[in-house]
């Protein structure tokens, strides 16, 4: 790399830095192995992080090569379950939730001296968390630790500004790639438009060719349609993460054959793997992506466009080894329309693994750390809601049981379960489904929901020492599970209720009891409805523990789930008192409940209401619908417009956010001593809310309020006429009759005479005739115009030949009787 001298130069005097190089430019391998010498590492480690695991072993392999040893020696890696390093190791290729563990059990990261963020673009949940304790680290613990962040195509302006981080750019040795555009395509029939355009590029190009497709069900179909139409010379070699080592080998490496090569890849081939021989890219311009709802507790798989730096990362792939071609299918307007960057993951992602993150670390507030893209509120909210289900919080505070959870590698329900199932004597059972929920379904739809299907071809699979790739992965997952408890695996029969059991602990928003009347639906703890296949074994029974379902809207779709025994969900049933507030039915409705979660198990009505606990109903229900509810009338409407201008244009003296949503989420607060006499929604339709809103102001803020904001401003009719503020603090208007404004010389204004008002002057017809900000320029050089047609118009009204000095009227001026 011929950035290479700069590098080491900067981070000499820097302790943050930012490299920006292209694909093949060496970055991932070349750079890390130059720096591992260097004086200000004072003998400790480097660590690189990796997006994906294929991806750190085989960098690491190639590190290793270049230094003539085995992976493990000065070069190594840690990935889940797997690692190979050593007392000499120099270099740690990681995942990055490895980093993230690495920092909570050693906030300093004593013997490490630079953190490598590799394929930063693609700005994966695990390392805007790493990068932000790491920030961390290094201002409160470690201001010698470097950080070094790389990338292809990221926005680098806004990133080296959070960090105050130098840039240093690489060209690479890439090499020129010819883009064509085929034209649109469909993505219903996306294997089979590929399967045609790599037949076009295999006639019309030399070398292998990878092609970018969204997920394995696109690759294993167009893989299907060219084995049946290509020679016997071509190798057809699929590339995913779910795929055993040896498969994603034969397709990164040269064809041992001498084969030409055809490579259908996921976005897994994007980052900085190399793969031998490629001269062509076909890319299909969509990536599958998982959207978590914080609304509904599920992530779900979308397939969606990708954006331009996506495309830009594909396209540089043809370009590593000699001049390239990239058909992108789709057409050169299309690809002006893609957005510049992908969307973080942080923003739609599932972060009740981040929240116990943080909470372990001792951060309650995110605000707390450096983000270069803050984590959503709503999605905060529902991840801390969460971890205070699965006993891992109490009160915003990790438990000790938290701790033992975060201790584990998986998802937080599945450490809960875990935990769970050793005090309960389940572990291998749940060992078993651990690894079951966490992979891709290896029996399909066509099996039905039962997961205790899958239980026992597992159970079976290890028994008869099966052949399988699929199940030899997940039995290797479960062995990992088994390891970390010290347990032998049991291959015998099990109770179904104890699956279920178990998935209560880690679902515990989705234990599901039938609806009676609706056959195959269930009534979920969340609130949902959710419904198996009629001719499902399951789908008779009472009670369901549902692992995986869809996050569509309606009803929902079961796809993995086990039978419960009711008796076992004693534990979890609780006696809540509901106040609700029914604005169809007429007001406050009051019942004592047994529940779990929303499912009703006995409901007792109540007659008599703490008056706390009425009030907090009525402002639950004004936070939801209360726009309906509240008389938000022009009157309202108007004085919320003269404060919220204020708060914009005079910032010093804090003048609340009265826009209404912010008084319908903060209503306890201002509204509740007006709440007692409530009863039904006409009540609150009768509330003097113009009188309510201006008392909630402090006493000088009210005055204040007629001085710089004037409801109304008289002119020189007499008239006092409305000003029309703007709630973004925009001019406000002032519209009024032409006639009743002659001898006015200048514009009014408000705020001080620092905001000008924005004059609609109207003809004697209330017709808009001029908008100005500047009347004295008006009667000078246009009124004149003006009068001309208006008089023509308007006879009996009046128009001096000088405004300036004209009687101002309000309606038509009446003769003097000689």
């Amino acid at each position: 790399m011929e950035v290479v001298p700069e590098v080491k130069e900067l981070l000499q005097t820097n302790t943050s830095l930012i490299l920006k190089a292209p694909p093949g430019a060496g970055k991932s391998t070349i750079l890390p192995l130059m720096l591992m010498e260097e004086t200000w590492l004072k003998g400790k480690k480097i660590l690189m992080l990796e997006p994906r695991r294929l991806a750190a072993k085989s960098i690491a392999s190639r590190m290793a090569e270049l230094l003539e040893e085995p992976v493990g020696q000065r070069v190594g890696y840690r990935i889940r379950f797997e690692q190979k390093v050593s007392q000499h190791t120099q270099i740690e290729v990681l995942t990055e939730g490895i980093l993230t563990r690495m920092l909570q059990s050693d906030n300093a990261l004593e013997g490490v001296g630079l953190v490598i963020f590799d394929e930063f673009h693609e700005r994966s949940l695990n390392a805007d968390l790493a990068l932000a304790l790491c920030r961390e680290s290094q201002q409160i613990l470690r201001e010698d630790l470097r950080v070094l962040i790389m990338s292809a195509t990221l926005d680098m302006s806004k990133l080296s500004s959070l960090l105050h981080a130098p840039v240093v750019e690489s060209q690479g040795k890439m090499y020129p790639v010819n883009v064509q555009y085929t034209g649109e395509s469909d993505p219903y029939l996306l294997p089979e438009m590929t399967a045609k355009t790599v037949k076009e590029a295999l006639q019309k190009n030399e070398g292998d060719i990878l092609v970018f497709l969204p997920g394995q069900g696109e690759i294993k179909k167009c893989e299907g349609l060219l084995k049946h139409t290509l020679p016997k010379d071509i190798a057809i070699l699929p590339l995913y993460g779910q795929l055993p080592m040896r498969q994603q080998h034969a397709a990164i490496f040269p064809h041992k054959e001498g084969k030409r090569k055809v490579v259908l890849a996921t976005s897994i081939a994007e980052t900085s793997l190399t793969i031998e021989g490629i001269k062509v890219v076909i890319d299909t311009g969509y990536g599958r992506y998982s959207q978590f709802d914080p609304n509904t507790g599920l992530s779900r798989l979308t397939t969606e466009r990708i954006s331009k730096d996506a495309a830009e990362q594909r396209k540089g792939r043809a370009g590593r080894l000699s001049e390239g071609t990239c058909y992108r299918m789709w057409t050169a307007a299309t690809h002006e329309r893609l957005s510049e960057h992908r969307m973080p993951e942080i923003e739609q992602a599932d972060l009740a693994d981040l929240v116990l993150d943080m909470a372990q670390w001792g951060i309650e507030d995110p605000q707390d750390l450096t983000w270069l893209t803050p984590p959503p509120n709503g999605s905060m909210a529902q991840a801390q809601e969460l971890l205070h289900q699965l006993e891992a919080m109490e009160d915003g505070v990790i438990t000790e049981h938290g701790k033992n959870m975060h201790q584990l590698p998986c998802h937080p329900r599945v450490a809960h379960m875990l935990l769970e199932a050793e005090d309960m004597d389940l572990l291998p059972l749940a060992t078993d489904l651990a690894a079951i929920l966490e992979e891709r379904d290896f029996l399909g739809k066509e099996a039905g929901i039962n997961v205790n299907l899958r239980i026992e071809a597992l159970r079976r699979y290890r028994k008869e020492k099966g052949q399988g790739k699929k199940l030899g992965y997940i039995e290797k997952i479960a062995a990992n599970y088994r390891k970390l408890f010290n347990i032998d695996a049991e291959n015998g029969l099990f109770d179904e209720y104890e699956t279920g059991l178990l998935l209560a602990f880690a679902y515990p928003e989705r234990i599901a009891c039938s609806r009676p009347g609706n056959n195959a639906q269930f009534q979920l703890a969340n609130g949902r409805i959710a419904a198996a296949g009629h001719r499902d074994e399951l789908a008779h029974e009472s009670w369901l523990a549902v692992a995986h379902l869809d996050a569509r809207d309606g009803l929902g779709k079961i796809f993995l789930a086990s039978p419960l025994n009711p008796k076992d969900l004693a534990p979890m049933v609780k006696e809540v008192k509901v106040i609700t507030w029914d604005t169809e039915d007429g007001g406050l409705i009051a019942t004592k409940d047994l529940r779990i979660g929303n499912i009703i198990l006995k409901s007792t009505p109540l007659n008599e209401i703490d008056e706390e606990e009425r009030i907090l109903a009525i402002c639950d229900a004004l936070k939801k619908e209360g726009e309906q509810l509240l008389p938000f009338d022009k009157e309202v409407e108007a004085w919320q417009a003269r404060v919220l201008s204020l708060r914009i244009w005079r910032p010093a003296e804090k003048w609340p956010d009265v826009s209404t949503p912010t008084l319908l989420r903060t209503c306890q607060k201002w509204l509740s001593p007006y709440l007692k006499d409530i009863r039904k929604p006409q009540d609150l339709k009768k509330l003097p809310l113009m009188d309510i809103l201006e008392h909630s102001l402090e006493w000088e803020q009210q005055n204040r309020l007629s001085e710089v904001a004037p409801e109304r401003i008289e002119v020189p009719s007499g008239s006092k006429i409305k000003i029309q503020y703007q709630a973004n603090g925009s001019q406000p208007i002032l519209a009024v009759r032409l006639q009743e404004v002659f001898g006015m010389t200048s514009t009014p204004h408000v705020n001080d005479g620092k905001v000008a008002l924005l004059m609609h002057l109207l003809s004697p017809g209330f017709k808009p005739v001029q908008v100005t900000s500047d009347l004295h320029s008006f009667w000078e050089n246009t009124y004149h115009e003006v009068k001309k047609e208006l008089k023509r118009r308007y006879p009996k009204h009046s128009w001096p030949e000088d405004p300036w000095s004209a009687e101002a009227v309000r309606g038509v001026k009446r003769k003097k009787i000689e």
